[in-house]
């Protein structure tokens, strides 16, 4: 089949590589000519295992084009996937709408055949109502039909997510768009992958719901490790008896210093402005976000505690930028929150990322970025562990220890065994364990 997707950013271009590598047409299209020239050379916009080799692979077999021109992209498609940003709108929290719905402007301007038009970004309930209504102002209603398809993929992972996703959910009125759909993603009958076709405004909802209740049990597990140090619990083992209950799930229970990037922030707090929008606040949700957003700088805070409470004049190296391994997103990243409380109370920050330090020059310009663990590390202080990169779990920690002007170390995600630092000089402290 012959698809295009609009937004050539994360969701879009991991979602039209996938496609082609299904044997599909796929044409990325984004109104960035840097961004397009760049993809023709096989640069990408974004660090994702992978992703190099599958856009070459497929562009090469001629599967897998770039263009900046929407009109003749989509003119001859029989699905058109909208997956351009919806970031959190400044003054209210709501999902800015204003590319989702530009994009729609064009494609009513630009398809000559029946189609179906499918919203891939996360989008609020009744998003594709108004696609709908946009696309009609110009198309007969036979010409084209509106399908809700959310993502579910988890950067660092993405291609595997997609290729052998837990569910596809598809939310479509129409019995035509229902069987474009089918097709589509009939490669993935091969896996026997769950398909849930419902209505487009559940599929909408589905989404945030889905990221919502992640987020409540990152947070969830966050506050027990809290509760952990305070009574003198081990927070991992109460995570392990706790999820070995399959009503439970193990998946999102590790304590850390809460949750960032492109979706669990904006996500949580759309569907909060949503449901106060329909007289139906969910009150679980407005303290997930609320707690989350202390959590980040009590971690700052905790790095302060571990320093005698003291920082002014002293060097703390974190370890790790990005909201999570194997990404260059830095979006809401604890780090962030991190690195500023501490240089507000004083401190000399340094840092180290596999990925993610040119992003973070532009976010924390007054953080000194370093080429190693262990460049950074060099008369620290402290160094704290704030992402959990493969990279960080394998440390020499004699070296560290030898390189620092102090010995306290902060591992924020528990990657480490108490017993084995306590065989260096190192002091060692750790989220909701006895150290």
């Amino acid at each position: 089949m012959k698809l295009a997707m609009i937004g050539s950013g994360y969701v879009g271009l991991v979602s039209g590589a996938c496609f082609a590598d299904f044997g599909h047409d796929v044409v990325c299209v984004d109104k960035d000519e840097q961004k397009i020239a760049n993809l023709n050379n096989n640069i990408m916009p974004i660090y994702e295992p992978g992703l190099a080799d599958l856009v070459k692979r497929n562009v090469d077999a001629e599967r897998l084009a770039f263009s900046t021109d929407l009109a003749a992209s989509v003119k001859d498609c029989d699905a058109i996937f909208i997956a351009v940003g919806t970031p959190s709108r400044r003054g209210d929290g709501h999902a800015d709408l204003s590319y989702v719905y530009a994009a729609s402007e064009e494609i009513a301007d630009s398809i000559v055949k029946p189609t179906v038009i499918i919203t891939k970004s996360t989008v609020p309930v009744g998003t594709g109502d108004e696609v709908e209504h946009i696309l009609a102002k110009k198309q007969p209603r036979d010409r084209f039909s509106v399908a809700s398809n959310p993502e579910f993929l988890r950067e660092g992972a993405a291609i595997r997510d997609f290729k052998r996703p837990d569910r596809i959910v598809i939310g479509t009125e129409d019995d035509w768009a229902k069987d474009v759909m089918s097709e589509i993603y009939r490669p993935l009958f091969l896996n026997e992958s769950p398909i849930l076709f419902t209505g487009r405004r559940t599929a909408e909802l589905t989404k945030y719901a889905a990221n919502a209740f992640l987020a409540t049990k990152i947070t969830f597990i966050n506050e027990i490790a809290d509760l952990c140090e305070k009574v003198g619990a081990d927070v991992q083992e109460v995570a392990r008896g706790i999820g070995l209950d399959n009503r439970i799930g193990s998946k999102f229970l590790h304590a850390g210093p809460g949750y960032g990037g492109s979706c669990f922030p904006k996500d949580t707090l759309a569907l909060m402005k949503t449901a106060q929008d329909n007289d139906s606040p969910v009150r679980i949700v407005e303290a997930v976000v609320q707690v989350n957003d202390q959590r980040k700088r009590a971690m700052g805070r905790k790095v302060i505690h571990a320093l005698d409470g003291e920082v002014r004049g002293k060097k703390v190296a974190l370890l790790g930028l990005t909201f999570k391994p194997n990404t260059d997103d830095m979006r809401d990243a604890p780090s962030i929150a991190i690195a500023q409380t501490l240089i507000d109370a004083g401190a000399e920050v340094s840092a180290y990322d596999p990925e993610g330090m040119e992003l973070a020059k532009q976010i924390m310009p007054t953080v000194e970025m370093a080429d190693s663990s262990y460049h950074a590390a060099k008369d620290a202080d402290a160094v704290v562990i704030v992402t959990e990169w493969d990279a960080f779990r394998a440390l020499d920690l004699k070296k560290l220890a030898d390189v620092m002007q102090g010995n306290v170390l902060v591992d924020l995600r528990n990657i480490y065994n108490p017993a084995e630092v306590a065989q260096t000089s190192l002091i060692y402290t750790s989220v909701g364990r006895i150290r």
